[in-house]
């Protein structure tokens, strides 16, 4: 089983950090072979060239060395797992370049219509995306309605191929305790570990 692990937040010492590295570990511990990556320690660079904004490009075609590692692992992933805080509704920008750079057409997807109907070319089945928040969840749900739910459950993991999306908040962190946050971390490993079963 091979798992892609990616973290999105730039500040080391962080929460997301702490979740990240405890998926890591527990995938490793189980026996997966994990391609862990920090994107902002990696310094991703998530502007888009424009030779990358072609519908239709074969994988190979990356001029960019970082981003044609990341195509070649990606689509040899059986799993894939996201961690990332929750900014003004979306993912960081080093993650959301990741996504439009790596997910690439004729990388992780192919159009069959014109209508723009996708084939999802990942055989990663499973994905788990792990978010933090300050944002209360009745206030998530009635003022927002959870745009990072529509960004990976409907608009971006499907579209590749990946079936099976499972997503946990883990909120509000900046007043949550030792024990809360302990707590976080032991369901981060469930859920990681429940992705092998």
């Amino acid at each position: 089983m091979r798992a892609g692990v990616y973290l999105a937040h730039p500040r080391p010492g962080s929460f997301n950090h702490a979740v990240f590295d405890a998926v890591v570990d527990e995938l490793g511990d189980r026996g997966c072979h994990v391609l862990a990556h920090d994107l902002c320690a990696e310094g991703f660079a998530p502007v888009l060239a424009a030779d990358e904004t072609r519908t239709v490009q074969p994988a190979s075609s990356a001029t960019d060395s970082q981003v044609a590692l990341h195509r070649a692992e990606v689509a040899t992933l059986d799993i894939m797992v996201f961690v990332h805080p929750n900014w003004w509704g979306m993912p960081p920008a080093v993650l959301t370049g990741w996504i439009q750079r790596v997910l690439a057409p004729g990388v992780a997807y192919k159009l069959n219509t014109a209508e723009g109907e996708p084939a999802g070319l990942l055989k990663a089945g499973r994905a788990l995306v792990l978010n933090t928040s300050d944002t209360p969840d009745d206030r998530e749900q009635s003022e927002f309605g959870d745009p990072l739910d529509r960004i990976w459950s409907a608009c971006v993991l499907p579209y590749v191929g990946v079936t099976d999306v499972r997503r946990t908040v883990f909120r509000t962190v900046t007043d949550s305790t030792d024990e809360t946050r302990a707590s976080w971390l032991r369901q981060a490993r469930e859920q990681a570990a429940a992705l092998l079963a």
